[in-house]
């Protein structure tokens, strides 16, 4: 996925959280999505080094 994609999705979540008043859950949200994008990066090094091999 691409990085603007990512922001859409954010901006989105800020809109919303704004609104129904859940900035913390914003935030926490954020933190989980940058973990699972930096885990999926790994993953997928991982994963093209074992099959150049």
């Amino acid at each position: 996925m691409n990085n603007w994609l990512y922001a859409l999705y954010a901006l989105i979540l800020g809109v919303v959280s704004f609104f129904t008043g859940e900035i913390i859950t914003f935030v926490m949200l954020g933190f989980i999505l940058i973990s699972l994008n930096n885990i999926n990066a790994t993953l997928k090094k991982i994963y093209k080094k074992e099959n150049e091999n």
